[in-house]
């Protein structure tokens, strides 16, 4: 109890920290945004919070307004048709997630947790069960976004969401927290698309397959 008072402390902390200290950043991304491409700044999304409940995400728009809706990036067998110039380079630095800051201030998220998983995104939702993944507030970041993010099967990224709730801790979200500048500089676990996502499971067979050698 008194460590989830204190995490609630830090998030309400750090995140009215970020917006007031960001926000010259914020508008220079803001202004990047409107000239590359059409439509709104802000990209909301459905997601699934804690005790399954649902809420908007909030993140820096970096696809097409056409783009097919709630369908992951990664399932989509063609990404680089929708995503904009300004949006590949704020995906890679993880840029389009800072708006979540205001997710954290007002509750709905904190800095680390498990990833809010889309709200259609069922063999998620039911695998995170198994392990009361869905039973804490989710994150900016979290475990199993050091440890390999959309490379991760799904019943693998749940079982590492469990193990954090396990764990949960101070020392289990400092971890996560550096741990996350080092796969954000890497781009650690980032896919985008079948094609990316087939092109790296090809490299993982030819590295087995040469090493068994």
């Amino acid at each position: 109890m008194l460590f989830k008072t204190a995490k609630r402390i830090v998030d309400i902390v750090l995140s009215a920290l970020g917006i007031i200290i960001l926000s010259p950043f914020y508008l220079l991304l803001i202004i990047a945004i409107k000239i590359d491409s059409r439509g709104p700044i802000l990209f909301k999304q459905k997601r699934v919070g804690q005790g399954k409940q649902y809420f908007n995400i909030l993140k820096f728009r970096t696809m097409r307004i056409d783009t097919p809706k709630d369908t992951p990036t990664h399932l989509l067998k063609d990404p680089d048709q929708y995503i904009t110039k300004v949006g590949k380079f704020m995906r890679k630095t993880s840029l389009d997630e800072l708006p979540q800051i205001w997710n954290i201030l007002i509750g709905n998220m904190s800095i680390v947790g498990p990833r809010p998983a889309l709200w259609n995104q069922y063999d998620l939702i039911e695998e995170r069960d198994k392990y009361r993944a869905n039973d804490v507030k989710p994150g900016l970041t979290g475990l199993a976004q050091i440890s390999g993010r959309d490379e991760l099967p799904i019943d693998v990224k749940a079982k590492i969401d469990g193990e954090y709730v396990k764990k949960m801790g101070v020392f289990m979200d400092i971890k996560c927290f550096l741990g996350t500048f080092i796969s954000v500089v890497k781009s650690d676990g980032v896919v985008e698309g079948y094609v990316e996502k087939e092109k790296k499971e090809e490299q993982q067979e030819a590295d087995k397959e040469y090493m068994s050698k």
